[in-house]
């Protein structure tokens, strides 16, 4: 499967930017699904994860309440709704597909496919 994200860019404080992540070369609906990131000088770190199977959602604690994760399966496309953006988001943001046990989702071994990163960048 290969992960394609798009959408990044550069907006203000209290913007709000969606990120979308299409697949290809295999079926997306099998595999749970995510995204990372990883800001300048940083470690990647886990931003959300949305279940194989029935649609539970898990967020990191610094994005709860202002992301929001989705997917279509038809599609084969995952989605990532960033609302409120601070400049602490300012990141690349990777998208992800593996078949993480729940207690691993936060972990990047859990995943088999990474997309190739998109660029958020948020001014104050």
């Amino acid at each position: 499967v290969q992960l394609q994200a798009s959408g990044g860019g550069l907006v203000q404080a209290g913007d709000s930017l969606r990120l979308s992540c299409a697949a290809s070369g295999g079926t997306l609906s099998v595999y749970g699904v995510g995204w990372f990131r990883q800001a300048p000088g940083k470690g990647r770190e886990f931003v959300a994860h949305l279940r194989r199977s029935g649609g539970s959602t898990y967020y990191a604690d610094s994005v709860k309440g202002r992301f929001t994760i989705s997917r279509n399966n038809a599609k084969k496309t995952v989605y990532l709704q960033m609302d409120s953006l601070k400049p602490e988001d300012t990141a690349i943001y990777y998208c992800v597909a593996g078949t993480p046990i729940l207690s691993s989702i936060a972990q990047e071994g859990g995943y088999y496919y990474w997309g190739q990163g998109a660029q958020v960048t948020v001014s104050s």
